[in-house]
Protein backbone atom coordinates (compact mmCIF):
# COMPACT_ATOMS: atom_id res chain seq x y z
CA UNK A 1 0.00 0.00 0.00
CA UNK A 2 1.30 3.47 -0.82
CA UNK A 3 0.31 6.76 0.73
CA UNK A 4 0.32 10.17 -0.88
CA UNK A 5 3.60 12.02 -1.28
CA UNK A 6 3.84 15.36 0.55
CA UNK A 7 2.68 18.49 -1.24
CA UNK A 8 4.72 21.32 -2.64
CA UNK A 9 4.34 23.54 0.43
CA UNK A 10 5.63 20.80 2.68
CA UNK A 11 8.50 20.07 0.31
CA UNK A 12 9.55 23.72 0.30
CA UNK A 13 9.55 23.76 4.10
CA UNK A 14 11.45 20.49 4.29
CA UNK A 15 14.01 21.61 1.71
CA UNK A 16 14.65 24.88 3.53
CA UNK A 17 15.05 23.04 6.83
CA UNK A 18 17.34 20.33 5.48
CA UNK A 19 19.63 22.89 3.79
CA UNK A 20 19.71 24.97 6.97
CA UNK A 21 20.62 21.86 8.97
CA UNK A 22 23.41 21.07 6.52
CA UNK A 23 24.83 24.57 6.80
CA UNK A 24 24.76 24.49 10.59
CA UNK A 25 26.59 21.14 10.79
CA UNK A 26 29.27 22.27 8.36
CA UNK A 27 29.77 25.60 10.09
CA UNK A 28 30.18 23.90 13.47
CA UNK A 29 33.03 21.66 12.25
CA UNK A 30 31.07 18.56 13.20
CA UNK A 31 32.97 16.41 10.74
CA UNK A 32 36.37 17.14 12.21
CA UNK A 33 35.12 16.62 15.76
CA UNK A 34 33.80 13.14 15.00
CA UNK A 35 36.96 12.20 13.07
CA UNK A 36 39.06 13.05 16.10
CA UNK A 37 36.70 11.17 18.43
CA UNK A 38 36.96 7.95 16.43
CA UNK A 39 40.58 8.44 15.42
CA UNK A 40 39.76 7.68 11.80
CA UNK A 41 41.45 9.61 9.02
CA UNK A 42 40.82 7.34 6.04
CA UNK A 43 38.93 4.21 5.07
CA UNK A 44 41.40 3.16 2.40
CA UNK A 45 44.45 4.48 0.61
CA UNK A 46 42.55 6.75 -1.76
CA UNK A 47 39.53 8.25 0.00
CA UNK A 48 39.49 10.55 3.00
CA UNK A 49 36.55 9.87 5.34
CA UNK A 50 34.52 12.45 7.23
CA UNK A 51 31.45 12.12 9.46
CA UNK A 52 28.24 14.10 9.37
CA UNK A 53 24.91 14.02 11.15
CA UNK A 54 22.95 14.05 7.90
CA UNK A 55 25.06 13.29 4.79
CA UNK A 56 26.47 9.98 3.58
CA UNK A 57 28.14 9.44 0.23
CA UNK A 58 30.90 11.02 -1.85
CA UNK A 59 31.89 14.63 -2.50
CA UNK A 60 34.39 15.90 -5.05
CA UNK A 61 35.98 19.23 -4.21
CA UNK A 62 37.52 21.16 -7.09
CA UNK A 63 36.35 23.71 -9.63
CA UNK A 64 34.31 24.03 -12.80
CA UNK A 65 31.66 21.47 -11.87
CA UNK A 66 28.75 22.22 -14.22
CA UNK A 67 26.95 18.88 -14.48
CA UNK A 68 26.57 15.94 -12.10
CA UNK A 69 24.89 12.63 -12.93
CA UNK A 70 24.20 9.38 -11.13
CA UNK A 71 21.87 6.39 -11.42
CA UNK A 72 20.33 4.41 -8.56
CA UNK A 73 17.96 1.51 -8.12
CA UNK A 74 15.27 2.76 -5.72
CA UNK A 75 15.56 0.86 -2.43
CA UNK A 76 12.79 -0.52 -0.25
CA UNK A 77 13.04 1.48 3.00
CA UNK A 78 12.48 -0.28 6.30
CA UNK A 79 12.19 0.74 9.93
CA UNK A 80 15.54 0.43 11.69
CA UNK A 81 16.15 -2.37 14.16
CA UNK A 82 13.96 -1.76 17.21
CA UNK A 83 11.86 0.81 15.32
CA UNK A 84 8.13 1.26 15.73
CA UNK A 85 5.59 0.37 13.04
CA UNK A 86 3.65 3.51 13.97
CA UNK A 87 6.58 5.86 13.37
CA UNK A 88 7.59 7.36 10.03
CA UNK A 89 11.18 6.84 8.80
CA UNK A 90 12.69 8.62 5.81
CA UNK A 91 15.84 9.21 3.78
CA UNK A 92 16.71 10.65 0.39
CA UNK A 93 19.23 9.94 -2.37
CA UNK A 94 20.35 12.74 -4.65
CA UNK A 95 23.06 14.24 -6.82
CA UNK A 96 24.08 17.85 -6.44
CA UNK A 97 26.36 20.77 -7.13
CA UNK A 98 27.76 22.75 -4.16
CA UNK A 99 26.48 22.90 -0.57
CA UNK A 100 29.63 21.50 1.07
CA UNK A 101 32.68 23.78 1.05
CA UNK A 102 30.54 26.18 -0.98
CA UNK A 103 27.80 27.20 1.47
CA UNK A 104 26.28 30.04 -0.54
CA UNK A 105 24.25 27.82 -2.87
CA UNK A 106 23.23 24.27 -3.73
CA UNK A 107 21.45 22.61 -6.65
CA UNK A 108 20.24 19.04 -6.12
CA UNK A 109 17.74 16.53 -7.46
CA UNK A 110 16.80 13.07 -6.29
CA UNK A 111 14.30 10.78 -4.62
CA UNK A 112 12.89 10.78 -1.08
CA UNK A 113 11.72 7.47 0.37
CA UNK A 114 9.56 7.01 3.45
CA UNK A 115 8.18 4.03 5.35
CA UNK A 116 5.55 3.76 8.07
CA UNK A 117 4.49 0.28 8.98
CA UNK A 118 3.73 -1.52 5.71
CA UNK A 119 3.24 1.73 3.77
CA UNK A 120 5.97 3.27 1.62
CA UNK A 121 6.14 6.39 -0.52
CA UNK A 122 8.61 7.78 -3.03
CA UNK A 123 8.90 11.41 -4.07
CA UNK A 124 11.05 12.79 -6.92
CA UNK A 125 12.17 16.34 -6.29
CA UNK A 126 14.49 19.18 -7.15
CA UNK A 127 15.67 21.95 -4.86
CA UNK A 128 17.69 25.02 -5.80
CA UNK A 129 19.12 27.06 -2.94
CA UNK A 130 20.62 30.03 -4.75
CA UNK A 131 19.46 32.81 -2.47
CA UNK A 132 20.66 33.55 1.03
CA UNK A 133 17.57 35.70 1.60
CA UNK A 134 14.88 33.28 0.43
CA UNK A 135 16.57 30.14 1.66
CA UNK A 136 15.42 27.67 -0.96
CA UNK A 137 13.15 26.94 -3.86
CA UNK A 138 11.89 23.39 -4.05
CA UNK A 139 9.66 21.64 -6.53
CA UNK A 140 7.79 18.37 -6.70
CA UNK A 141 8.13 16.56 -9.98
CA UNK A 142 4.73 15.44 -11.27
CA UNK A 143 4.02 12.81 -13.89
CA UNK A 144 6.80 10.44 -12.85
CA UNK A 145 5.60 7.65 -10.55
CA UNK A 146 8.41 5.86 -8.72
CA UNK A 147 8.44 2.53 -6.92
CA UNK A 148 11.01 0.32 -5.26
CA UNK A 149 13.22 -1.42 -7.83
CA UNK A 150 12.93 1.32 -10.46
CA UNK A 151 16.16 2.51 -12.05
CA UNK A 152 16.40 6.29 -11.73
CA UNK A 153 18.95 8.57 -13.42
CA UNK A 154 19.39 12.00 -11.83
CA UNK A 155 21.19 14.93 -13.45
CA UNK A 156 21.75 18.53 -12.41
CA UNK A 157 23.29 21.02 -14.83
CA UNK A 158 24.39 24.58 -14.16
CA UNK A 159 24.17 26.49 -17.43
CA UNK A 160 25.56 29.47 -15.54
CA UNK A 161 26.19 30.24 -11.88
CA UNK A 162 22.57 31.39 -11.54
CA UNK A 163 20.70 29.15 -13.99
CA UNK A 164 20.36 25.50 -14.87
CA UNK A 165 18.25 22.36 -15.08
CA UNK A 166 17.41 19.28 -13.04
CA UNK A 167 16.33 16.05 -14.73
CA UNK A 168 14.87 12.85 -13.31
CA UNK A 169 14.58 9.89 -15.68
CA UNK A 170 12.80 6.72 -14.64
CA UNK A 171 14.70 4.33 -16.89
CA UNK A 172 12.36 1.48 -15.93
CA UNK A 173 9.20 3.23 -17.15
CA UNK A 174 10.71 5.53 -19.77
CA UNK A 175 9.35 8.67 -18.07
CA UNK A 176 11.50 11.81 -17.84
CA UNK A 177 10.79 15.14 -16.15
CA UNK A 178 12.83 18.36 -16.26
CA UNK A 179 12.80 21.56 -14.24
CA UNK A 180 14.64 24.71 -15.34
CA UNK A 181 15.50 27.78 -13.30
CA UNK A 182 17.22 31.11 -13.97
CA UNK A 183 17.89 34.54 -12.52
CA UNK A 184 18.73 33.40 -9.00
CA UNK A 185 20.19 36.06 -6.73
CA UNK A 186 23.17 34.15 -5.35
CA UNK A 187 25.69 32.23 -7.40
CA UNK A 188 26.76 28.64 -7.46
CA UNK A 189 30.48 28.22 -6.81
CA UNK A 190 30.67 25.05 -8.96
CA UNK A 191 33.28 23.65 -6.58
CA UNK A 192 31.43 20.62 -5.11
CA UNK A 193 29.97 17.59 -6.88
CA UNK A 194 27.97 15.16 -4.73
CA UNK A 195 26.30 11.75 -4.64
CA UNK A 196 24.50 11.62 -1.30
CA UNK A 197 22.10 9.63 0.88
CA UNK A 198 20.66 12.10 3.38
CA UNK A 199 18.86 12.11 6.69
CA UNK A 200 17.05 15.40 6.09
CA UNK A 201 15.47 17.58 8.74
CA UNK A 202 11.89 18.62 9.34
CA UNK A 203 10.50 20.87 12.05
CA UNK A 204 13.99 21.89 13.06
CA UNK A 205 15.35 18.40 13.73
CA UNK A 206 16.48 15.38 11.77
CA UNK A 207 13.75 12.98 10.72
CA UNK A 208 13.90 9.39 11.94
CA UNK A 209 16.40 7.80 9.57
CA UNK A 210 15.13 4.88 7.49
CA UNK A 211 17.04 1.66 6.99
CA UNK A 212 17.59 2.12 3.25
CA UNK A 213 19.54 -1.12 2.80
CA UNK A 214 22.00 -0.30 0.02
CA UNK A 215 22.00 2.62 -2.40
CA UNK A 216 24.51 2.41 -5.22
CA UNK A 217 25.13 5.35 -7.53
CA UNK A 218 26.35 3.98 -10.86
CA UNK A 219 27.51 5.98 -13.86
CA UNK A 220 28.55 8.74 -11.44
CA UNK A 221 30.06 11.49 -13.56
CA UNK A 222 30.95 15.17 -13.56
CA UNK A 223 30.84 17.31 -16.70
CA UNK A 224 30.04 14.20 -18.74
CA UNK A 225 33.30 12.46 -18.02
CA UNK A 226 35.17 12.78 -14.75
CA UNK A 227 34.13 10.15 -12.21
CA UNK A 228 34.45 9.90 -8.45
CA UNK A 229 38.15 9.10 -8.08
CA UNK A 230 39.62 11.13 -5.23
CA UNK A 231 36.25 11.97 -3.71
CA UNK A 232 35.88 12.54 0.02
CA UNK A 233 33.75 9.82 1.60
CA UNK A 234 31.18 10.91 4.19
CA UNK A 235 29.32 8.63 6.62
CA UNK A 236 26.46 9.48 8.97
CA UNK A 237 27.21 9.36 12.69
CA UNK A 238 24.49 10.10 15.24
CA UNK A 239 24.53 9.69 19.03
CA UNK A 240 27.89 7.94 18.95
CA UNK A 241 26.83 5.40 16.31
CA UNK A 242 27.97 5.21 12.70
CA UNK A 243 24.84 4.46 10.65
CA UNK A 244 26.29 4.13 7.15
CA UNK A 245 29.23 2.60 5.34
CA UNK A 246 30.00 4.37 2.07
CA UNK A 247 32.78 3.77 -0.43
CA UNK A 248 33.70 4.26 -4.06
CA UNK A 249 34.15 1.41 -6.51
CA UNK A 250 36.11 2.01 -9.67
CA UNK A 251 35.89 5.48 -11.16
CA UNK A 252 32.10 5.84 -11.41
CA UNK A 253 30.37 4.03 -8.54
CA UNK A 254 29.44 5.17 -5.03
CA UNK A 255 28.01 2.57 -2.65
CA UNK A 256 26.29 3.41 0.65
CA UNK A 257 25.05 0.75 3.05
CA UNK A 258 22.90 1.18 6.13
CA UNK A 259 24.79 -0.50 8.96
CA UNK A 260 23.00 0.08 12.28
Amino acid sequence: MAFAAPGTAMRRQRAAERIAERRVSRASNTLQHVEDEFGIASKNDTAHVEYSSNWAGAVLIGSGYKSVTGTIVVPTPKAPSGGSSSRQYSASAWVGIDGDTCDTAILQTGVDFTVQGSSVSFDACVSADLSLISLSRAYDFSGIPIKAGDTITMTVTATSTSAGTAVIENVTTGKTVTHSFSGESDALCQTNAEWIVEDFSSGGSLVAFANFGTVQFTGASVNGGTGVSGATIIDIQQSGKILTDCSTSGSSNVVCKYTS
